[in-house]
């Protein structure tokens, strides 16, 4: 067999690699890092992936495997943008793999070795890429750890993160006598070196040295005592990108930009506009190319499978994100009678006109072109990559193994093992410095406080989004996410059935949780200023200070509570059953008296029948029933239509009952006082008169469309393809039109104007994304690192704003909170 290329080594399996992988046959070995080893494997429709597996020598150390499981839960709950989503994985069986999808790519410092400095622009996309993904996991307060020349990847539509903590990024990692595991450093940030721990800013310096090594093919600082008290080197650097490169490497965190700031100084319509064809010069091109047809010659028809060959066994049980059971890996035996893995196709022969590098030792070629956002993606020992908390030294530090004492549970490495590595000196790497790390059983579980110290607020920057003011985690009780609402712009208040809970807006601090205020409704707030919530027994009129029940009004006599469809100001609108039968009430929760109740259709069982009130007019309210309660009759009736029933204020008499166009049950749906109705119909949004039944105007859409909302005469909508429309709300006249540019799919998005009418926030299940509401121009996107639920299930739920008052947004996605400032 010819060579492989030395920017894409591959080789034939050797004895003890794995031949399956779960539902993915392994084709080839592609290298082996200091923790980990990857393979190109297929599934049995020939789709290609990268398998991570952990080396065997390391695989059965309970704290590789912690920290391995860890790192990939980070990956997963990135997922998405410029980390590629884990396909399947193993990671708490005896030997961790995750499995992602393969796409053609190279490392940076493949790229580098292969065709120099990278051009302004694709180092504007590799920077915006890399510092939109730090600004998700800054978001909750966490670090990274995990960028270095052979963790980034450069694909045909952008860059590719691959590490996520420090030992996806180790530059060595080995088992020692008694269970210990020794993993060694490759770079050290200034406040490391003054034996300060790690923060986001240090993500932020270490980008910095990305960006000036990508720009120019040589490190801006050439080892640690440079990095500790010398100017970086940045002569070289193109006069456009100098100034940002230079704050990310200011030696003070302080003075360092946020994750946010660089991604929108880089590119302020996002690096997913930026990107595209041609956006890396034409030999990386070119190489990617050759890579995809290599790698598309490995996918032949499979041989018979390896259970029956008598040469294989199966070890260890393989997960699914969505299914606890399945096959494991299958390896081939040790053994000295062990038949040869076949030879793979021949490799094309290594290009002649690959650059050797002169200089500063530059990176070298590192993990294999693949997306994976496995967490051991580690390059060769003379890579220089980025690695977390410690100083360089030239011993490494033993990590103590099951028998000694673990350690506590922590995000990054502790104070006490920065300390330790510094002890051991400093010597020089790639990027500057490097250092040995204590990974102690435990190390890599995250810390999860109820809440974060409120962040240190920066100036606002075009196509930067806010710095969040706190971040507070809801914590797991074994029901469905709370229910939210803001109370006068002072409390969030969370209800389940298990209890109430008031978090300070100010700071993000839980203030109180109250079980005997426990509620599955939502959150009400009186004409008074007290917060009130329904529960069994009635409704409970609550202090804002410790959450205690001050006042209590019972439900009319027999009545059960079944949904809250509304409030205005003291009258409360709400579905009850009294003797077999449901009512909607009209309730005076200040005077506790009934004001009215009318008979309404039983719901399918099990339901009680819910409604929500849609359109308040001087005169009348607009409601409509939930789609999962209706009966097999109702829905005959109105022929699959969505109806309507209009109830007269006062005595609850219903006025009339109707469908409007094709306004379907269960489809997005606002009104006004007006008397107009904006309804979801197929091939767009169309407004109603409520009175005649007239249609007004329509606005064509190419997708469903979410909820809209009215202010000051202007209705905003956005779509299931994520454009976003300002429209005149008594003509339909269009205003502007823009893309949120996330990706489609899930939820629809639901759109928020802020208090001073000045923002738009338009939430989906990716981003939250904030508009100008006058003329459209995108200001930023959010997102964070995701929420995980004890135990390592991810939840993955959509993004929604809550309000948006005098004190900014609360922006939440499952049990996560955030508050941003917004105009």
């Amino acid at each position: 067999m010819e060579p492989s290329s030395p920017l894409q080594p591959i080789e034939p399996l050797r004895d003890g690699d794995p031949r399956r992988c779960g539902p993915y046959t392994v084709l080839a070995r592609t290298r082996e890092s200091a923790s980990a080893v990857r393979y190109l494997a297929r599934d049995d429709a020939g789709t290609v992936v990268v398998v991570t597996a952990a080396p065997a020598a390391l695989a059965e150390l309970p704290a590789f495997r912690r920290r391995f499981a860890a790192e990939a839960r980070t990956a997963e709950r990135l997922a998405g943008g410029w980390v590629p989503a884990a396909l399947e994985g193993a990671v708490d069986g005896p030997r961790p793999w995750t499995a992602t999808p393969y796409v053609p790519a190279l490392t940076l410092a493949e790229a580098v070795a292969l065709a120099g400095p990278l051009p302004g622009r694709a180092v504007r996309v590799l920077g915006a890429g890399l510092a939109e993904t730090l600004a998700r996991v800054h978001a909750t307060g966490a670090v990274l750890h995990g960028l270095a020349p052979g963790t980034v990847l450069l694909a045909p539509d952008g860059p590719r993160l691959t590490a996520f903590g420090a030992l996806g990024a180790a530059e060595s990692a080995e088992a020692r006598p008694g269970g210990q595991l020794s993993v060694r450093l490759g770079y050290l940030t200034p406040e490391q070196a003054a034996g300060q721990e790690p923060g986001p800013p240090s993500d932020v310096f270490v980008l910095g040295l990305l960006l000036a090594y990508a720009a120019t093919g040589t490190p801006p600082l050439a080892d640690a005592a440079a990095i500790a008290d010398a100017e970086p080197a940045l002569g070289a650097v193109p006069e456009d990108l100098r100034p940002l490169i230079a704050r990310c490497l200011a030696k003070s965190p302080e003075d360092r930009p946020g994750a946010g700031e660089a991604a929108g100084a880089l590119a302020p319509e996002g690096a997913s506009a930026l990107a595209g064809d041609g956006w890396l010069p034409d030999r990386v091109a070119g190489a990617l190319d050759e890579q995809a047809a290599r790698v598309a010659a490995l996918v032949a028809p499979l041989p018979p499978g390896p259970d029956g060959d008598g040469r294989t066994v199966r070890v260890g049980r393989q997960v699914r994100r969505r299914d606890p059971a399945g096959p494991g890996l299958v390896v081939a035996p040790r053994t000295p009678d062990a038949a040869p893995p076949a030879l793979l196709p021949p490799a094309p022969p290594a290009t002649s006109d690959v650059p050797t590098p002169s200089g500063p030792p530059a990176p070298p070629t590192a993990p294999p072109p693949s997306t994976a956002p496995a967490p051991p993606t580690a390059p060769p020992p003379s890579t220089a990559p980025d690695l977390p908390g410690g100083a360089a030294g030239p011993a490494p530090v033993l990590v103590p193994g099951p028998a000694s004492a673990p350690a506590a549970p922590a995000s990054g490495p502790s104070r006490r093992g920065l300390l330790t590595g510094l002890a051991a000196g400093v010597t020089g790497a790639v990027l500057g410095g490097g250092g040995v790390l204590a990974l102690a059983p435990g190390d890599g579980e995250e810390r999860r406080p109820d809440a974060k110290p409120p962040a240190r607020p920066r100036a606002a920057v075009p196509g930067v989004p806010p710095t969040p003011r706190w971040a507070y985690r809801h914590p797991a009780d074994g029901r469905p996410s709370p229910n939210a609402a803001v109370w006068r712009d002072r409390v969030l208040v969370l209800t389940t059935g298990a209890h109430t809970t008031g978090v300070d807006l100010a700071g993000g601090r839980r203030l109180w949780q109250r079980a005997d205020a426990a509620s599955g409704h939502p959150a009400l707030t009186l004409p008074g200023g007290r917060p009130a919530v329904a529960g069994a027994d009635g409704f409970r009129l609550l202090s804002p200070t410790d959450g205690t029940t001050a006042e209590r009004r019972a439900y009319p006599a027999g009545v059960r509570l079944a949904s809250v469809a509304g409030q205005s100001g003291g009258v409360v609108w709400f579905t009850g059953t009294l003797a077999a039968r449901t009512y909607l009430f009209a309730y005076d929760i200040e005077r506790a008296r009934e004001l009215w109740r009318v008979q309404v259709p039983n719901g399918r069982a099990p339901y009680a029948p819910a409604y929500e009130v849609l359109a308040l007019r001087p005169d009348a309210l607009v409601v409509r029933q939930d789609p999962k309660s209706l009966t097999a009759a109702q829905v005959e009736a109105a022929k699959g239509l969505a109806v309507f029933y209009a109830h007269d204020r006062a005595t609850g008499a219903r006025r009339w009952f109707r469908s409007f166009g094709g306004a379907l049950p269960g489809g997005a749906v606002a009104g006004d006082g007006s008397g107009r109705l904006y309804a979801a119909v197929p091939g767009g949004l169309s407004a109603f008169d409520t009175r005649t039944r007239r249609t007004l105007w329509r606005l064509p859409g190419g997708a469903a469309f979410g909820r809209p909302q009215v202010v000051g005469g202007t209705l905003y909508v956005a779509d299931g393809a994520r454009t976003v429309y300002a429209v005149d709300a008594a003509t339909g006249r269009t205003r502007w039109r823009r893309d949120t540019e996330a990706a489609a799919g899930g939820d629809l998005p639901g759109v928020t104007v802020g208090a001073g009418g000045r923002t738009l926030l338009v939430a989906d299940g990716s981003q939250v994304t904030a508009f100008a509401a006058g003329d459209g121009r995108r200001l930023w996107k959010f997102q964070d690192a995701g929420v995980q639920e004890p135990g390592g299930r991810e939840e993955s739920a959509a993004y929604g704003v809550l309000a948006a008052g005098p004190a900014g947004a609360v922006v939440r996605r499952g049990r996560m909170f955030y508050a941003l400032p917004v105009e």
